[in-house]
């Protein structure tokens, strides 16, 4: 037979037994084949050559000896269980047959008696079991390969069925999602949890399953569910077939391309921005050949130039632009770039630009020279703009005022900020207005004179200066403040100087103030305000050098005055004399030079002028050659204060010169200003102090008030000293006046209780106020107590004693006693009664004391006054007692004896007890008695001992 089939050329047989049959196989096959032949003989050998080479396929007999076919079988499929084996016999029976076939034998065959039959039927079933075996191994690496893929930890991949229904997932597949993937296999594919669970999602996954079961390769891309967000899958989706073309599995396989979309999208941003950038950046990119011609020209070279990207490759070369020998072509080469090459170019519209040129050696798409263009025209001008506002600045260290300053501003102004119309405005605090300080001649020209303006907020030049914020106008007319409606201004800068006022610059040309421009008009405006601030700093410091000078010099003259001031205060106390009092006061004014002239005056009320009473320094006759009347208006000082009661201060005496006749005696005298001040306590005067000094304005604030302090010391100190006459004097003169005045309070509570009330002395001075014993005529003490005690001048009321028609009480006063009064002058209120009708008071006055002074004082006090008696009492032995006992009594010791003595503690019978007593004042009994006892013997005392020397001088 002849072998046509090509199977077995590449074969490799092992042969196994030694009959005949299997020795015509092995001719054949060595004859006519390809192949390569083994034969052995035993089950041994044939293990043992398997395990060292590959074989194709195994021929065997079923005899082998001792051993048997079926045996090699069932050794062979143990380890190689895909090696096909054919099994022959001559004594096959079915048993055998049955027995192979449970061996896995690949073929049977039953040999017959024909040698050529057998083996042609040999020959073809081991070409058939070679491409079995060859088909097997095909398949099982193929499934080898796809299990590979399958589990491959880059690509997700889903099998599914030919309905779409997941049947496996891969590991990646696994990690894409946090759910239990095995309960998810036999669902259908795009409901799974990998995709949004959005309609649109779904629709997308469902078309592509639709797509394989038709047979379609196809893919899509798809974004995962939201569990990891912005995450993008590419699935690709294919068919699976059979041998017959039916779709038998679906292969899905899911990609993660966020990145990479990423990456695109971003690629695709960064060209745009590229495109962008180089359409809007001002720098402009060139690029030539070595001729100098153009290959590239970016969009925006328009922005520099003003030329279209055409219109620059029309002109042919670079050279026309940026002029020839831009650079030298060897020093490029030596640095590969060029940097900062500064050129002059011309524009289409005619203007000189200064640019700095960078030149690059490069190789794009034909060209040579990358060229980097950037215009610094602005920065150019700004560096000279600055150049000279430096200069400007420095020249503000010179101006010394404000005004200085502003014609600064105005006249550098063009040079700074390249505008010709300018002016400043300075703020005048008085009037509340901004005036214009300086400005151009083409402001003027412009927009005619520049009035004063409010500062509000209804012009333009108030509203910046109160809101503080700069204004520019492309157009001033656009503006509703513009205050000139025919101004030929167009652009308009209005830049606040801080408190200072206002800068403004202008033009004729709408639009004129760029950025840079702005920029350099805020220097300018700021320099300015910095030098105003020096200019008022320094005006400040100078203003305050000038104060703390004249402190200094008022610290100088308020020591001298307070060390004259001292110097009087120790020569009033030491003084026992009115007279000694007024000359030491005039002689210490005047001793130290700074005053020229002092004296002290009294009023004659018979002639109604002043009489000097001391007097001290230059005097030169002043006193003498004028006559001092009591007037307010163009008298002497002295006679003003005298009529006023108040200060008169002339500060310049030479002022009104022909007006008041008085002023020229002084000046001739050099009494440049005058200073008179009253001499009064407790509104009772006791003169006028007059004080001259040879320089204008010798009395500030600070002397006025210091000498009027010292009037009322001198005052006080002449009070004391009438005080101190009265209690020495022999004779009192008494004084018996009749009042009519409804606000004393004996007199309002008489006519209200219309009864009799009688003050007979005795004033209590406590910390809680004054204290008054008034004896009631004519009127239940109960009824008077309650109504004393709605009247407003009483504080407190207390029955002292009472009986059938009167009684004793005691007065607690809100308003000073007219006994107090009284007494800082030396005076004593004997008596004051109180009738419905009248009212009658009885003064003592020493002799040293004007009984003028006590009829001022009672006429200032009451309403209505009449003087009803005057008569001279003599009361040496009596006063002196008086005087003596009352001295010797503490306060609380004399409100003991009053109360004891007003309540009918000493009346016999007692109509008080002593407990009663005590217990009114609130003491112990056993202390009122202490005072009484106390009281009594200072009493004796001074009685008797007075008595007892008053004897043995007469003796004497």
């Amino acid at each position: 037979m002849t072998v046509t089939d090509s199977t077995l050329d590449t074969a490799q047989i092992l042969v196994v037994g030694s009959t005949k049959w299997l020795e015509a196989f092995t001719r054949t096959i060595r004859s006519q084949t390809g192949g390569s032949i083994t034969t052995v003989k035993t089950v041994p050998e044939a293990l043992d050559t398997v395990g060292k080479r590959p074989i194709d396929c195994i021929v065997t007999a079923y005899k082998l000896g001792e051993q048997t076919g079926i045996e090699l079988v069932n050794r062979l499929k143990e380890t190689y269980p895909s090696t096909p084996i054919i099994l022959g016999t001559k004594d096959g029976s079915e048993a055998i047959a049955s027995e192979a076939i449970r061996a896995g034998v690949t073929d049977y065959l039953a040999v017959t008696e024909s040698d050529d039959q057998t083996n042609e039927d040999l020959i073809e079933r081991a070409v058939d079991a070679v491409r079995t075996a060859e088909q097997t191994i095909t398949r099982n690496e193929r499934a080898q390969q796809f299990e590979a893929v399958f589990q491959d930890n880059q690509t997700a991949t889903w099998v599914l069925d030919p309905q779409g229904t997941l049947k496996r997932v891969n590991q990646r597949g696994r990690k894409m999602i946090d759910h239990d993937c095995d309960a998810m296999i036999g669902k259908p594919f795009w409901t799974l949890p990998w995709w949004d669970e959005t309609e649109a999602a779904q629709r997308d996954v469902r078309q592509l399953v639709t797509s394989a079961r038709e047979g379609r390769f196809s893919n899509a891309v798809v974004y995962q569910a939201p569990a990891t967000p912005h995450r993008v899958l590419d699935l690709s989706v294919r068919p699976v077939e059979n041998d017959r073309g039916d779709v038998v599995s679906i292969v899905v396989e899911g990609i993660d391309v966020t990145d990479q979309v990423k990456l695109q999208r971003d690629l695709q941003e960064s060209e745009e921005l590229h495109r962008v950038t180089l359409n809007n950046m001002t720098d402009t990119v060139l690029i030539t050949n070595d001729d100098g011609e153009y290959t590239y020209v970016c969009p925006n070279v328009h922005f520099i130039f003003g030329y279209t990207a055409e219109e620059i490759y029309e002109q042919g070369t670079i050279d026309g632009l940026l002029g020839e020998d831009l650079f030298d072509r060897d020093d490029l080469a030596d640095n590969r770039a060029l940097k900062n090459i500064e050129c002059t170019a011309t524009d289409k519209a005619g203007r000189e630009h200064t640019l700095l040129v960078n030149v690059r050696e490069v190789d794009i798409q034909g060209g040579s020279f990358l060229y980097s263009c950037r215009d610094i025209t602005k920065r150019k001008q700004r560096e000279e703009a600055l150049a000279t506002l430096q200069e400007l600045a420095r020249s503000f260290l010179y101006a010394g005022t404000h005004d200085e300053i502003a014609q600064h501003i105005v006249e550098d102004a063009p040079n700074v900020i390249g505008v010709e119309a300018s002016a400043v405005y300075l703020f005048d605090a008085d009037g509340n207005e901004l005036r214009p300080a300086a400005h151009s001649q083409t402001m003027r020209d412009l927009h005619g004179p520049l009035p004063s303006v409010h500062a509000d907020g209804d012009t333009l030049p108030g509203h910046g200066f109160i809101t503080g914020d700069r204004q520019v106008f492309a157009d001033i007319h656009e503006s509703g403040r513009l205050d000139n409606r025919a101004t030929d201004l167009r652009s308009a800068s209005y830049i606040p100087l801080g408190d200072h006022g206002v800068f403004v610059a202008g033009s004729d040309t709408v639009g004129a103030f760029d950025e840079v421009t702005r920029e350099l008009a805020d220097l300018l405006a700021a320099a300015a305000e910095a030098a105003l601030d020096r200019v008022t700093r320094e005006s400040k410091l100078r203003t305050q050098e000038r104060q703390l000078q004249q402190q200094n010099e008022q610290l100088t003259t308020l020591n001298q005055i307070n060390k004259t001031i001292r110097a009087i205060d120790r020569a009033v106390v030491k003084a026992e004399t009115r007279e000694e009092i007024d000359h030491a006061v005039c002689e210490l004014l005047t001793d130290d030079g700074r005053f020229r002239f002092a004296w002290v005056g009294t009023v004659d009320p018979t002639t109604d002028t002043l009489e000097a009473r001391a007097w001290a320094g230059n005097e030169q006759g002043y006193l003498d050659g004028n006559q001092f009347v009591v007037g307010t208006s163009g008298t002497e000082p002295a006679g003003q204060t005298a009529a006023s009661g108040e200060l008169t201060m002339v500060p310049n005496v030479a002022a009104d010169l022909r007006e008041d006749s008085w002023r020229t005696d002084a000046l001739t005298r050099d009494f440049m200003s005058v200073l008179s001040i009253p001499l009064v306590y407790n509104e009772v005067t006791h003169g006028v102090l007059t004080v001259y000094a040879d320089t204008r304005d010798a009395f500030d604030g600070m002397a006025q008030t210091v000498l009027t302090e010292l009037g009322e010391t001198i005052a006080a100190a002449l009070s004391a000293i009438e005080r101190k006459n009265a209690l020495l004097t022999m004779s009192i003169t008494r004084l018996v006046f009749e009042i009519d005045d409804p606000t004393f309070v004996l007199s309002r509570l008489a006519r209200e209780a219309d009864c009799t009330l009688t003050y007979q002395g005795g004033v209590q001075q406590t910390t809680d106020g004054s204290y008054v014993f008034v004896t009631v005529d004519d009127a239940d003490i109960g009824t008077l107590q309650d109504c004393a005690s709605e009247l407003a001048g009483i504080d407190a009321v207390q029955a002292i004693s009472a009986d059938t028609d009167g009684g004793v009480l005691r007065l607690g006063l809100t308003q000073p006693f007219l006994a107090l009064e009284l007494a800082d002058h030396g005076a004593v209120l004997r008596e004051a009664t109180g009738e419905p009708t009248k009212t009658t008071l009885t003064i003592d006055a020493p002799e040293s004391i004007d009984g003028r002074t006590i009829r001022q004082l009672v006429n200032d006090t009451f309403v209505e006054v009449a003087l009803d008696s005057k008569q001279t009492l003599d009361q040496a032995f009596d006063r002196d007692i008086h005087a003596q006992f009352l001295a010797a009594l503490t306060d609380r010791q004399l409100e003991v004896t009053q109360t004891a003595y007003y309540s009918g503690f000493f009346e016999s019978p007692r109509e008080s007890t002593g407990e009663e007593v005590a217990d009114f004042l609130d003491i112990s009994p056993p202390a009122f008695y202490q005072h009484i006892r106390t009281v009594q013997r200072k009493l004796f005392t001074a009685v008797f001992e007075d008595a007892k020397f008053s004897v043995a001088g007469q003796s004497r």
